[in-house]
C-alpha cells in the first residue's frame, strides 16, 4: 500500500509530497531535505519571478540528485477599477499607519496580461531547467502549455477541491490530482464554482473523487502524521500532500513567529479569510483578520488585494509583529512539531507501517 504507483512514477521512496507553500516557506534546504528523506520536495513558486525560479531550481539541484517539483499559480481573469483600489487603500490605511507605512502611491494595479506573461516565462524556465514535476493551483493551464510540458517529459499534477474540478484536471491530461479538503491551510485551490462549494471535507472528498477519476489521487488537508496518511489510503488516495507539518520543521523558511504561533495554536483559532489576498485562505486568527472581518467583501480579488497588503505583511514580519502577518495553517495545529524534515518523515512512516 505504501509503495504504489505514485511512488514509482515520482521516483520517491515514500508517497509523501511536501506542499508547495509560496512566499518563502519552501527554502532550497527544505525542498532538498524532503527529497533526500524519501518524499517529494516542492518549490512554491507562485510569487517568484522567472529569474528567482531559475536560481532556486539550480540551488535545489546542488542539494539533491532526487526528484523534486515546482508549483505555479494559473492566472485567472480579474478586473479592478481605480475606485475599487482607492476604497481598499482607505480601509487599509489605519493598519499602514500602525506599522508606520504612509506612502501608497507605489502600489500599482496588476493587469492580467502582465500576470499571464510572467506565467508563460515561468513555464519556459521550468522546461529549460528540466524540473521533473510541475504542479498547478488555482486552475488548469492551456492545452498548449500542458502539451509543451508533456513533450519535455515533465510530470503534471493538478489541484482540485471538488469532484467536478478533479474530473476537469484528468480531462486536461494531468498525470495526478491533489484533492484539497477544506481543512487545508493557505489558499483554497478552487477554480470552478464559488468559495462555499469548494469547502468539502477531505474524508468526504477522497472517495468521491477516487470513484470518478482514473488518475492517482493525492490527499491534502489537515494531514500531519501516519494516522492521517493511512486514513487517506484507506479511502483510496495513493499519496498525501502535507503543508503545515513541514512549515514548522527546522528547515522551513517560515518566520519564527509563524512557526511558534502554529505550535501553540488550537484548532478553533484556524479560520478562513480573504482579507490578505482577495482569495479565501485558511490561517491563524490575528488582529488583522478580526479587524477586517466586516470589510472583506469590499476588497478586490486576487492578486490585486494581495498586492495591496504586501507591504503590510512584510513590515509586520520585519517588526516581529504577528498582528498583521498571514499565518497560514491547516486545521490540525495541535499535531504540529518543531523537528527536522528527516525526523518528521521517519515518524510518519513508522506510525503508518504499524497500522498496516
Amino acid at each position: 500500500m505504501l509503495n504504489n504507483d505514485i511512488s514509482k512514477i515520482l521516483h520517491i521512496e515514500y508517497p509523501i509530497i511536501q506542499a508547495p507553500m509560496a512566499g518563502g516557506v519552501t527554502t532550497s534546504k527544505l525542498v532538498a531535505e524532503v527529497s533526500n528523506s524519501g518524499g517529494l520536495g516542492t518549490i512554491g513558486a507562485g510569487y517568484m519571478t522567472p529569474i528567482q525560479i531559475r536560481e532556486q531550481v539550480q540551488e535545489v539541484k546542488k542539494l539533491t540528485s532526487n526528484f523534486f517539483g515546482i508549483n505555479l499559480f494559473v492566472p485567472n481573469h480579474f478586473n479592478v477599477t481605480v475606485d475599487e483600489m482607492e476604497q481598499a487603500k482607505q480601509i487599509l490605511q489605519p493598519v499602514r499607519e500602525q506599522l508606520k507605512l504612509h506612502h501608497t502611491d507605489d502600489l500599482e494595479i496588476p493587469y492580467f496580461h502582465d500576470v499571464l506573461e510572467t506565467f508563460n516565462r515561468q513555464i519556459e524556465i521550468v522546461i529549460e531547467e528540466k524540473v521533473p514535476v510541475c504542479s498547478f493551483t488555482f486552475g488548469i493551464p492551456s492545452r498548449e502549455v500542458i502539451d509543451e510540458l508533456k513533450r519535455n517529459n515533465i510530470l503534471l499534477i493538478g489541484t482540485a477541491t471538488t469532484v467536478k474540478e478533479a474530473v476537469e484536471v484528468e480531462k486536461s491530461g494531468m498525470d495526478m490530482v491533489v484533492v484539497q479538503g477544506s481543512e487545508a491551510g493557505g489558499h483554497r485551490g478552487n477554480f470552478m464554482g464559488g468559495h462555499q462549494e469548494s469547502l468539502v471535507g477531505l474524508m468526504s472528498l477522497i472517495p468521491q473523487v477516487v470513484d470518478n477519476v482514473s488518475i492517482p489521487v493525492i490527499a491534502a488537508g489537515g494531514i500531519m502524521d501516519g494516522r492521517g496518511l493511512m486514513a487517506s489510503f484507506c479511502l483510496g488516495a495513493k499519496g498525501v500532500q502535507m503543508g503545515t507539518a513541514f512549515l514548522t520543521c527546522i528547515e522551513s523558511g517560515a518566520h519564527e513567529l509563524h512557526k511558534e504561533g502554529i505550535l501553540n495554536a488550537h484548532e478553533e483559532e484556524i479560520v478562513l479569510t480573504r482579507a490578505f489576498s482577495g482569495k479565501w485562505a485558511r490561517g491563524m486568527k490575528n488582529k488583522f483578520i478580526i479587524e477586517m472581518q466586516n470589510e472583506e467583501n469590499y476588497f478586490p480579488d486576487f492578486p490585486v488585494q494581495n498586492t495591496l497588503t504586501q507591504s503590510i505583511r512584510k513590515a509586520s514580519a520585519l517588526q516581529n509583529n504577528q498582528d498583521f502577518m498571514s499565518l497560514w495553517s491547516g486545521q490540525s495545529p495541535r499535531l504540529a512539531k518543531s523537528q527536522t524534515v528527516g525526523t518528521l518523515i521517519k515518524n510518519i512512516m513508522a506510525e503508518a507501517k504499524k497500522m498496516k
